[in-house]
């Protein structure tokens, strides 16, 4: 068996918005089933080898239904993915994660479990979202994202105006945008990008609507750590126009 997995990220992405790509060594298991697993639960002309053109994926094909698909960006150890898979078995779930140990943590769940509607794909989430098709979602995630604390460093920030027009496009009207961080200062930089916008508007009316976690939440490592840590975890809901 060999030391690393077979399968191969997408293309090296423009500037990048997240920080490593790989961590601690795998445990063959996990090997195994990026070889495997992660192979059949990938998407297809993703990458700019697979895909030059950029044309859109089928998603009815990727399922093999047309129920409706909900996209988390950036999944980390795959918690809240696997929670929203198990919860919402009449939903379909796609995530996007570029740190391989992530990806290595939730596929052999996925097997282990038996999800079958939820699919991974391993890289930049910026290359997924340029070939999902127009209105093609239900409801996107992004949870926890690198804050980049540094001020020289928040033109890495994943909310910018660029990602946000790609996520506005691939939303359908209606559809829900969900925003976790425990850094104050990204609520903000959230803040300032979205609400001069027209295609999304903020559903908050008072501070429990983003203090308080949504309904169905489930609490990942990241944010068990900010707790640790004395941050207070924030949660913008914001709905496609």
């Amino acid at each position: 068996m060999s030391s690393e997995p077979n399968i191969k990220p997408a293309d090296a992405p423009r500037r990048n918005f997240y920080g490593r790509r790989r961590g601690k060594a795998l445990r063959k298991n996990q090997i195994k089933h990026l070889d495997t697993t992660l192979e059949a639960v990938s998407p297809k002309g993703v990458s700019l080898e697979e895909n030059p053109d950029r044309n859109p994926i089928d998603l009815g094909a990727l399922f093999g239904n047309d129920k409706p698909v909900w996209l988390e960006i950036g999944f980390g150890g795959g918690e809240h993915l696997l929670h929203m898979a198990q919860t919402y078995p009449e939903v379909n779930l796609l995530g996007v994660e570029a740190f391989l140990n992530g990806v290595a943590k939730i596929v052999p769940l996925m097997d282990e479990h038996g999800l079958d509607n939820a699919r991974v794909h391993w890289g930049d989430a910026r290359d997924l979202l340029e070939v999902l098709p127009d209105g093609s979602l239900d409801k996107v995630f992004l949870l926890y994202p690198d804050p980049w604390h540094k001020t020289r460093h928040h033109a890495r920030r994943f909310v910018n105006t660029e990602n946000l027009d790609m996520i506005s496009r691939v939303l359908k009207p209606g559809a829900i945008f969900r925003v976790a961080t425990d850094i104050e200062n990204y609520v903000h930089h959230t803040l300032e990008r979205i609400m001069p916008r027209g295609d999304f508007e903020w559903l908050a009316d008072a501070p429990q609507d983003w203090r308080e976690p949504w309904g169905d939440w489930t609490r990942t490592r990241y944010e068990a750590k900010a707790i640790r840590e004395g941050r207070t975890p924030h949660y913008l809901t914001f709905r496609k126009i």
